[in-house]
């Protein structure tokens, strides 16, 4: 996003490089192009014919070293050139920012002692009022420590034209990270297939043992199946055995209360034999008094 918007700023002056025909204008175009707001990417300016016609210029051919520090450079580097243009306010505090940029890349590097020093600042809060700005000006994600002394950065915005002859080392750097991440991505192809055959392994374990509980159950229950018809089994017999000699039981009752009831109708006839004698010689003796 940030990136966009500096080649958006920029464009305007890569218009202009078609009308510089001559060393001085190409130099003012330098300058105000190094001196605008958001201008922080510079490689395509740079590459334009009419400004790396100033490297034959011996007045403007300076102004063409200052287009590459800014474009790839840090302030150390314009302080340790010599003979360059002197920079206006905006161009010191954009040189500075894109600097930071630069040092944000070795979080090891980012006290305020190498900062100060790097950037040609005097204080500390002459420091952290261009941290600040980078901040908001969305150049950085950071925070401040001023008690340890320290910049935490997060995050940095692609603002940073590559150097010349930088390609080959990264890509080199590249080459590297693929190769590891090709022995990593193999690494977890391992450790993939393992896992599944670990899982399928359990999964047939967990199989098997459930068909060995459900055997060993269905075998339980079928001795308590078999267990329990001989229980009902004696119980029938035992309950067999009880009715029959109830039965006999009941059946010999039934032979004393019919030889009972014989015995009770002898009783009543002789009862009645005796009363019918009494009664005939009590009319007998009747019968003798009357004559």
């Amino acid at each position: 996003m940030e990136q966009t918007k500096a080649l958006n700023a920029l464009e305007p002056f890569i218009a202009l490089t078609k009308s510089a025909s001559s060393p001085r204008a190409a130099a003012d175009l330098i300058t105000r192009a190094t001196s605008a707001p958001n201008t922080f990417v510079f490689a395509e300016l740079l590459s334009a014919p009419q400004i790396q016609a100033l490297s034959s210029s011996e007045e403007y051919s300076s102004h063409l070293t200052l287009l590459k520090i800014f474009s790839y450079g840090t302030y150390a580097d314009y302080k340790s050139t010599g003979s360059l243009p002197e920079l206006n306010e905006a161009q010191t505090l954009k040189l500075r920012q894109l600097s930071f940029l630069s040092l944000a890349k070795k979080p090891a590097d980012l006290t305020y002692a190498n900062l100060l020093k790097a950037l040609g600042l005097e204080t500390p809060r002459e420091l952290e009022d261009l941290v600040i700005a980078a901040i908001y000006g969305g150049l950085v994600n950071a925070t401040l420590d001023p008690y340890n002394q320290l910049v935490a950065v997060s995050s940095v915005s692609p603002l940073r034209d590559l150097q010349p002859n930088s390609i080959p080392a990264m890509l080199s750097t590249l080459n590297e990270w693929s190769t590891r991440c090709v022995s990593t991505l193999a690494d977890l192809e391992k450790q993939i297939t393992k896992i599944k055959a670990e899982a399928l392994k359990r999964h047939k374990e967990e199989t098997e043992w459930a068909a060995h509980v459900e055997k060993l159950m269905e075998g339980k229950d079928k001795d308590k199946e078999e267990k329990g018809g001989s229980v009902f089994s004696g119980m029938g017999r035992k309950l067999g055995g009880g009715a029959a000699s109830k039965r006999g039981m009941d059946g010999e009752d039934e032979d004393n209360m019919e030889l009972d009831d014989e015995d009770v109708d002898d009783e009543r006839q002789t009862r009645s034999a005796k009363k019918n004698k009494a009664l005939k010689n009590l009319a007998g003796s009747f019968g003798s008094f009357g004559k």
